[in-house]
């Protein structure tokens, strides 16, 4: 029998027990300091050199690159592995799921990656270690070595825009999946949100895992509550199992 197709959009609730910050959470950073989210929006970050300088400390205090898969990371990789076909489209830019063993091509990542650095000018990129070595030793806003314009890192930043090929990667999985499951994601964010309403649309089931009410709750096949490091483990171990 053929096993269903699974998605899984991951959110920054994800990550919260790799000790990585959720930032639009009640106790999220943006919500804590307003100010902080200058340092990742991107007319801000290109105008002004002092706001560059605080980004690239803020990515040097980043506990993003030394974080660790858990137990939730894990048990996609294990739903997997199971013989249940996985694709994983996530908010997050941590590459924790690539990390916890699941194959790159299998994870669509909405917002990039924080594990590397783009030029914007050139487009060359590298890892992001190596911009950081960098400024250890005494750069404060490192640029490109190929053309001279300026560094970020390879993520979304507040102000651009989605690539377009990779919504469209993920608006394909949300169409052909049969279990669509939502986790740590408020899915207030669009147009990421708006493929569980996508998925659902089209004769998934839908399934939210999230400690705080979402949108698109009420469309939902099941709701989850609990905490995301023992709830997810036990909802794919349902899945490989064939009993959900």
């Amino acid at each position: 029998m053929t096993k269903p197709l699974v998605a899984v959009l991951s959110g920054a609730g994800i990550s919260t027990d790799s000790g990585i910050p959720d930032y639009r959470g009640p106790q999220g950073l943006w919500r804590r300091d307003p100010e902080a989210e200058k340092l990742v929006t991107y007319d801000y970050y290109m105008g002004d050199p002092e706001i560059r300088r605080r980004s690239w400390q803020m990515r040097r205090a980043n506990r993003t690159l030394s974080a660790e898969p858990n137990a939730a990371h894990r048990a996609v990789v294990e739903l997997e592995r199971s013989g249940v076909p996985v694709r994983v489209i996530t908010q997050n830019v941590d590459g924790l799921h690539q990390l916890a063993g699941l194959s790159a091509r299998k994870v669509i990542e909405l917002h990039g990656t924080a594990r590397s650095f783009v030029c914007t000018g050139c487009h060359a990129r590298g890892p992001m270690e190596e911009a950081l070595a960098r400024l250890d030793a005494g750069e404060d806003d490192p640029p490109c070595r190929k053309c001279g314009a300026i560094l970020k890192s390879a993520t979304v930043m507040f102000g651009q825009r989605l690539d377009p090929v990779v919504l469209g990667e993920a608006l394909a999985i949300a169409k052909a999946c049969q279990v669509f499951i939502a986790v740590g994601t408020s899915l207030r964010v669009q147009p990421a949100a708006g493929l569980a309403g996508v998925a659902a649309d089209h004769g998934a089931r839908l399934v939210i895992v999230n400690a705080e009410p979402t949108p698109y709750d009420e469309r939902a096949n099941e709701v989850i509550r609990e905490p995301i490091g023992t709830a997810l483990p036990q909802l794919l171990r349902r899945l490989s199992l064939g009993s959900d």
